[in-house]
């Protein structure tokens, strides 16, 4: 639904009718305001009568952060708080634009078992095979935006779109990173900081080259890093990620842990998440 109305709540109470009694499963705690889409969730369930709401993430939205699960307590229905990673991985760029004031960014990386990006002259296409490209394609249509820096651009002039049946419709709004004039059909930030500005987007989908990857490692800002390796050996070719400023291998460690794999035709996905 656009903009995310009507809520979950309200549309499962429809379909559910009388849920008087029985226990309610939500993954973000029931909004304690009204607003142009109707009632508040938390009011909604109040006058629904489950003996119990169990809430996966509390809301940090201030106008709810606590309140909605207190109009469920103070109602006498048992409210309580199951943390769920799937419910907060769900909820990622609500999470990170309500907490963070930023987009959920993610980084994807294709490259060799040896870590480049391309051969030593630039020649990039195709890494990695057919699968893995189209797996691509599914992670755009769930972002709001796609970012590449504008040495990738001017380079490459790459698409940045989605080329599955069906998802076309899905192409991200298109973003560079760059400090010269913007081309037609893309949006601009001169610096990785400045995705605070992104006001519109929830989720953030980078896709290089190797210096914007290394500006957003650099200022810590990537999320979720998503790496594709193909089987093959490329040896003297560009390095996927440039010089994020480490200064020791302690400071390495601890950063990241392993959110999903796949084995992708020949290639396989990572995916990490950061540890906060």
């Amino acid at each position: 639904m656009a903009g995310g109305r009507p809520h979950a709540e309200a549309v499962a109470l429809e379909a559910a009718g009388d849920v008087a009694g029985a226990t309610v499963y939500v993954t973000l705690e029931p909004c304690a305001h009204s607003s142009h889409r109707g009632p508040a969730c938390a009011d909604l369930l109040v006058e629904a009568r489950p003996a119990r709401v169990v809430v996966g993430v509390e809301d940090p939205d201030p106008r709810t952060a606590g309140s909605g699960l207190a109009r469920l307590s103070q109602a006498g229905i048992r409210a309580d708080i199951l943390p769920s990673t799937e419910a907060r991985e769900s909820l990622a760029g609500y999470l990170a634009r309500k907490r963070l004031g930023r987009p959920h960014v993610t980084l994807k990386l294709a490259m060799s078992l040896d870590g480049c990006i391309a051969l030593a002259d630039g020649t990039s296409q195709w890494v990695t095979g057919a699968v893995a490209r189209a797996h691509v394609h599914s992670r755009r249509a769930k972002a709001d935006a796609i970012l590449v820096g504008g040495g990738t651009w001017r380079a490459d002039a790459p698409r940045l779109d989605v080329r599955l049946p069906g998802l076309e419709d899905r192409s991200p709004e298109r973003w560079l990173l760059t400090s010269e004039p913007c081309p037609d059909g893309f949006r601009a930030i001169a610096f990785p900081d400045a995705v605070m500005e992104m006001a519109e987007v929830q989720y953030l989908y980078v896709e290089g080259g190797a210096q914007t990857a290394a500006s957003f490692l650099a200022a810590d800002l990537v999320d979720r890093l998503e790496i594709y390796r193909a089987p093959v050996l490329i040896g003297a070719g560009l390095r996927a990620v440039g010089d994020i400023g480490l200064d020791e291998l302690d400071g390495a460690h601890g950063r990241w842990e392993l959110a999903e794999q796949a084995q992708l035709g020949s290639d396989t996905f990572t995916a990490y998440r950061r540890l906060r």
